[in-house]
Order: C-alpha cells, then structure tokens, then sequence
C-alpha cells in the first residue's frame, strides 16, 4: 500500500495542491462553499408524531391489503450517483418475497413489491411517501435508501401510521422510540463508527483521524458518530471536511485532506465520490482508508479496482459468501432462483433480510392481517431468528440488530472478512 514517491516529489506536489486549496476556496468552486463555515448542516427537526395510540385504527381494510396480496412501497435511488443501492435493495426483497411467493405466499397472499425513484433527494422521497400513502396507498414501506430521504418520508409515515420498514442507514434519528412505525433492521452509524475508532487506536495505534462527509444529515451522523467515539479516548478529529451530496466534486475534501497527512480517513459518504478521493489521495499519501456500510461495498470495490486493495469497510450483515450460516445460504438461493445473473453482494443482502422481516410479520399476525397487528407482532416478538441471523425489538427499541462487521478489499478487488486491521507491509 506505501507510495514509492521521493520525498521531494511528495513536498512539491503539496506545494501545488495548497496553491490549488487557496485559489479554489477564494473563488468558493467545486460546487460547495469554499469555506469550513459553510459545512455547518441545517438539521430541521421532524415534526413530532402523533401521540401514542393516535395512528389510525387498524383493521383488516388498512390499505394494500387484498384475499390474495399484500403490497408494499419502496421509495429508493434507482438514478444518479446512489443508483447502486437502490438497485440492490430492490434485489434483495424481491427476491425474498419471490421466495415466500413460490411457497404460496404468506396466509394465501402473495407480496408485491412497488417502487419509485427519489434519486437521493429528500424533496423526491417525501412526494413519493405521500403518494404511497393517498394515491397509491400501500401496506407498508421498506428499504427506503438513505438518510436524508429517510428523514423527508418518515415523519409522512409516521403521521399516515404506515410501517416504515428496514430503512439503508443507521442514522440515530430513525432510532427515536417515539417513532412506533420504524422498525429498523441493521445496527446505527454510531455504533459503526465506533467499532471504526476502536480498531484503528487499539490494533493500529493510530490517533490522527480525519473525516470526509457527505454534507447532509447522514454525512452529520457519521461525523458526530466519529467525534464521539474519538472523545471518549481524549481525541479529536485531525481534520474534517465535506462534499455535497449527489455529486463527485471532491476536489475541495482532498485537498483538505491531503494538507492535513492524517494517520486514516473515516468516509461517510457514497461510493462515487469516496471512490474518486480514495484514487486521487494514494499517489501522495497513504493513510488507512475505512468507509461505513452505506458506501455500497461492491459498487466501491468495482469503481476503485486496483487503488481498492487495503481498503476497510465496516458491514452491518453477515459476508455474502457464508454459506455456513443459514441465513445467507438461504439469501444466496433467493437469489439465484430470482435473477441468476446477479451477484451476491452485503446490499442485497440486507434487503434480504428486510424482506424476511416483513415476511415473518406478515406470518405472526395469521389471516387477519392490519398493520397495527404487523408492527406489534414484530416488536412483541422477542428474539426473531431469521435462520441464524438475529433481531430483538422490545420497548423503547426499534432496531433489531447491533452485529457490525469488519471488512477489507483484497489485491484481488474482493472483499475479505477480517477480525482486526492489518499494519501496511
């Protein structure tokens, strides 16, 4: 992984990058604001949902119900820069319901899952939410992709009383015992972020931390997520910087990056624009790159080849190819008996597994199915085994998985489970 570049070489090249930096934050390009004071992210609170027992009654006339199908709603980036994730979500819990529909479905219903494209903008997602819930009324939503779409379309869940259902982040505003729709499936960017910190001090030693972050609420929560973990070992970050969302101008965030020559960078962000700083810093620096799970691991790996290899990325699912543990050789038929030419990967995992969960809702609650049933049968449940991989809800908590695991690109472009960080050869 070490750069074989001349000391000299090295001193001139950031030489030219400050003189770039300092042209480039007078003229405030890159489409951002050229200044670190501008990074300040506006977090709008979510309205408040309604008091406890105010949803709407549940009966078996809620929508999206009929005497043979249940159908659900998802609202996910199917274009632009997070279209991967999207696509890979969709995958999964398709091909979990297709599962569950070759058997007969669940109580004589087959599941249907309808989609709209919000490309990752938060204005999109909140006018597709409302249109699943009045034009195209829905049973439930699931795998909405995202932090700042999940915060525009939650709060339109919330107040409709729909199930919001194993939403792709783990920012802790979704964790709000308030909100008594969600149900999330994955552990929080918190606890991400955390086992992050805990290995690059502990197994590395390292202490200058820097972050790059998409500018948005899930970019803060990654960030703060990073803070936090930092000042609970005396630490602060060695620098922090931004990108703006849906796009790859980054030229900003590596420059600040590369005048700060930190130990390792923490990305929170999308695999388009992490890919693209994770290529352009390796020629002249080499800190340890790690990246939380909504980066998309395989879109990543694919989009860096070769610059790849060394690069962490926590998961919050079981590795892909497991095929000891029930619940990914389960995933991995799924998957082949529904679109044989794709290749498994930890997103369509993880909408997998948000399908089997919709799935063992549906089951719990018998013919005479409402949402209210739905999400009670779910959090009343205790521990839901879902061949092997495990959730718990109960009180006060509505996420049913805190599993993180470590993971790494190999020289081969694939990734690797691995238990502790590697020191570079």
């Amino acid at each position: 992984m070490k750069s074989a570049i001349a000391p000299i070489a090295r001193a001139a090249g950031l030489c030219i990058l400050a003189a770039a930096l300092a042209f480039n934050l007078a003229c405030q390009s890159d489409g951002g604001s050229g200044s670190p004071t501008a990074a300040a992210i506006p977090t709008p609170a979510i309205p408040q949902p309604p008091a406890a027992g105010s949803n709407p009654a549940a009966s078996q006339s809620d929508p999206g119900i009929s005497a043979d199908r249940v159908l659900f709603g998802q609202s996910a980036a199917f274009t632009g820069p997070a279209q991967a994730l999207g696509d890979e979500m969709r995958r999964g819990i398709n091909a979990a319901f297709a599962a569950a529909n070759r058997d007969g479905g669940v109580h004589g219903r087959q599941l249907e899952l309808t989609t709209l494209d919000d490309a990752y903008e938060p204005d999109q997602a909140h006018d597709n939410t409302r249109r699943f819930v009045s034009a195209e009324p829905v049973f439930a939503l699931i795998g909405a992709v995202g932090t700042p779409t999940s915060r525009a379309a939650v709060a339109v869940a919330q107040n409709a009383g729909i199930p919001f259902l194993a939403p792709f982040t783990g920012a802790e505003l979704l964790r709000d015992p308030a909100l008594d729709t969600v149900l999330n499936l994955r552990a929080s960017y918190y606890q991400e972020t955390e086992a992050m910190v805990a290995r690059l001090t502990a197994d590395l030693g390292l202490t200058r931390i820097a972050v790059i972050y998409q500018n948005d609420s899930y970019g803060e929560a990654g960030l703060r997520g990073v803070e936090a973990a930092l000042a609970r070992r005396n630490l602060t970050p060695a620098a922090t910087w931004y990108y703006q969302r849906n796009t790859s101008a980054v030229k900003t965030a590596l420059l600040h990056l590369i005048l700060a020559n930190p130990e390792a960078v923490i990305m929170i962000g999308a695999y388009a624009p992490v890919a693209e700083i994770i290529a352009a810093t390796r020629p002249l620096l080499d800190p340890v790159f790690m990246a939380v799970s909504f980066v998309g691991s395989n879109a990543l790996a694919d989009a860096l080849g070769t610059d790849g290899a060394g690069v962490y990325v926590t998961q919050v699912v079981p590795f892909p190819d497991d095929a000891d543990l029930p619940a990914v050789a389960a995933y991995r038929q799924a998957l082949a008996d529904y679109d044989p030419a794709a290749v498994p990967g930890f997103v369509s995992l993880e909408g997998y597994l948000a399908g089997r969960l919709a799935i063992a809702g549906l089951e719990s609650c018998g013919p005479e199915l409402s949402r209210r049933c739905f999400l009670d049968a779910l959090r009343a449940s205790g521990p839901l085994d879902l061949d092997g991989f495990t959730l718990a809800y109960g009180p006060g908590d509505n996420q049913g998985s805190d599993a993180v695991y470590l993971t790494m690109i190999g020289p081969d472009g694939q990734y690797r489970p691995v238990d502790r960080l590697e020191a570079a050869p």
